[in-house]
Formats: C-alpha cells, structure tokens, sequence
C-alpha cells in the first residue's frame, strides 16, 4: 500500500511539473509575440492623404514643411490661409511688400525649372497642364499637387484641399464660409438677364468662354446670359469654343466683356479695330451701343483665388452698366 501511495505521489509530481512547463512555454510565446508587435512600424497618426483636383491621391507622412506656387490664385490662397510659401510665381513690375524676399519660379505657361530645383520645395502647387513635368519633379524629390479654378465652388474645393495638406482646416473652412456668404449676398438680386458674349483675347486670337469657365461661371451667378453656351468646346481648351460669326449675329448680344491675361489695353485697341473693319462685328448691339468693356486681368485673365468674390462684383457691376 506504501508502495502504490509512493508511486501515486510522483505520478502526481510529475503532472503538476508538467503543467508548469506548459504554462511557462504559454507565458514565453505571449512574450515573444508582444516583442515581434512592438518591432513591427506603427501607422503614422498624423500622415495626411488627400486627393487632388485631377483626382491623383497623395500621401505625406506629415504636413509638408515647404511649398512653392506656380499661379497667383493659388498663392493669394495659401497666404490666406497663413502658409509660409518657399517660391512664388513671376510677375510684371514690382511685388508687394510681403513678396519681395520669396524667390520667383516662373509661371505655369514658363516654369524656371533651375529655381524650383534650388528651392527644393517638398509640394509644388500646379495646374494641370504642368502634368508633364512631374516625373521631373518626382525624381528631385518635390510631389506636384494640382489645383483647378473652372468655377467658384473649384476655388472652394482648392481651399478646402489646401487646408487638409497644410494642416489649416479650420481655416481653409473660414475663408470658403466667406466666399459662400459673399456670393450668396451678391445674388439675391438678379437684374433682367442681358445677353452677353464673352470672349478670350489675345493678339490675332478671340474665343467665346464657355459655361464651364470661371468668367462663364460668375456670368451665370451675376444673371447674364452667356450667348455661346451651346458653343462646341475646342479640345485643348473646353472651356472656350471658337467664335460662331452666324450665331453671334442671330443673337445679338446686348454686352462683349474681353477678357485677357495682360496687355488688356493692347487687346481692347486690336479688338475694336477688328470690330470697326468687320461688319459682323460692327452691325452688333452691343458694339452700336459702346458696351463693349475689358475685365480685370488679375480678376478674370487669370486664377483670383480668394478674390472671386471682387470678381463676381465686378461682373455684376459690368451687367449693370448696359446701355
């Protein structure tokens, strides 16, 4: 009987030592699995994805520390939102003040490739036809984010994408409050729509802006009539179709509004020339009654940025006017 209680009790003894290894080994693998998590990287809290207005995604681990700009409208827009700005884009005659130390980077029709390289920015904010120079940019270590100014609510929506890279959202959310305030109160009263033809100048060229083009946009909100919305689009402008002469005549506008991206003296003179050896142009309403009128290049010949508001004024005060 001592004998089976002997052997019972090391029985006994062994399972519980077996136990304890099953459980040391349980302990040891937990162990090793927490080490192997604690190796692997952790998801960036604070990484920034966002889509441009070409539709191309892009991730940053953070907000990017620098940026340059190719158009004044997305300059004006990243000020405004109280973004430090590492290149600006070149322009005619003295800058302001709070521009003269940024250095200048060319324009988006003639980037200075050799400045963006010096800067380094880490964002470059561009328009969409600078597309084929990303790689470029890609390979020197800048990622390109593009932008579109076709309407107001695309202004809005740059704002709001700027404001998400740049970590100023509550911002960015301010200013667009602002402009939809501001449009808002520009068109609660709409005069009677006045037929209107608006038309892209530049030396030797003339198109009709379309709908689907800022001034075209802003026509609409100020209550004009845009005679050419029906204008088949050019492919490598839709938003500006050729000059219909047996359109223009059969609806006759009451207003021309020139828009033009500078020299706007120069083109008005070449416009009106034409219009006086032209009877096409010459038998118009408009051109009989002297409502023919240049807008602002800075407002309409180019992005305004947060100035779209000045612009939809403008437009409205020109529709105003008519004779």
């Amino acid at each position: 009987m001592k004998k089976f209680i002997s052997v019972f009790s090391i029985l006994m003894l062994l399972f519980v030592l077996s136990a304890c290894g099953t459980e040391n080994e349980k302990a040891e693998d937990k162990a090793a699995v927490a080490a192997v998590k604690a190796e692997e990287p952790v998801a960036n809290e604070t990484a920034v994805e966002v889509t441009d207005m070409t539709g191309q995604t892009l991730a940053f681990e953070e907000s990017p520390s620098s940026v340059a700009a190719l158009s004044s409208g997305d300059l004006d827009m990243l000020l405004a939102l109280g973004i430090e700005v590492a290149g600006r884009p070149t322009v005619q005659g003295p800058p302001i003040k709070e521009l003269e130390g940024i250095p200048e980077i060319g324009n988006p029709h003639q980037p200075n490739f050799e400045k963006i390289a010096e800067i380094n920015p880490q964002v470059l904010i561009a328009a969409p036809s600078f597309k084929q120079h990303e790689e470029n940019m890609k390979r020197q270590g800048t990622e390109v984010v593009y932008t579109a100014a076709n309407s107001v609510a695309d202004i809005q929506q740059t704002i709001e994408l700027f404001g998400q890279i740049f970590d100023k959202e509550k911002e960015a959310k301010a200013i667009k409050d602002n402009i939809t305030n501001e449009i808002e109160k520009n068109t609660e009263q709409k005069a009677e729509a006045v037929k209107t033809l608006l038309v892209y100048g530049a030396p030797g060229t003339y198109l009709a802006a379309l709908p689907n083009s800022l001034s075209g946009n802003l026509l609409e909100l100020a209550g004009g009539e845009n005679i050419a919305s029906d204008f088949p689009n050019e492919e490598k402008y839709p938003q500006y179709a050729s000059l219909s002469v047996e359109k223009i005549i059969e609806r006759n506008p009451e207003m021309v509004m020139l828009i033009t991206h500078g020299e706007p003296e120069a083109v008005k003179a070449a416009f009106e020339e034409e219009m006086l050896k032209n009877p096409v142009w010459k038998n118009l309403d408009a051109v009989k009654a002297g409502n023919v009128v240049v807008l602002p290049s800075h407002l309409f010949g180019t992005n305004p940025g947060t100035k779209v508001t000045e612009a939809l004024t403008v437009m409205k005060e020109s529709l105003g006017q008519v004779k």
